[in-house]
């Protein structure tokens, strides 16, 4: 790599608030904070709002549209086929 060219990279740990969850990773990330991790080592943390840990995809509580209530809703409030 060139020197000056790239952002420093470096280990650094994310943080998901909603579930209580972090994980250690390298970025290119900064923050003022930091943490002791389990290895007894101080790193950036990065507060996040949502991670695989809390998100309704991944966690699989996403909600489904119910696209077929609405069509059949549709058709009972405007009478259904009306060419």
């Amino acid at each position: 790599m060139q020197q000056d060219k790239h952002p420093d990279y470096h280990p650094v740990v994310f943080r998901d608030r909603a579930a209580g969850y972090a994980f250690l990773t390298r970025s290119t990330a900064t923050s003022g904070e930091t943490i002791e991790w389990d290895d007894g080592e101080t790193y950036p943390v990065v507060d996040v709002e949502i991670s695989a840990e809390s998100h309704p995809f991944y966690t699989g509580k996403a909600r489904a549209v119910d696209t077929e209530g609405r069509v059949a809703r549709f058709e009972r409030r405007y009478g259904g086929d009306q060419r």
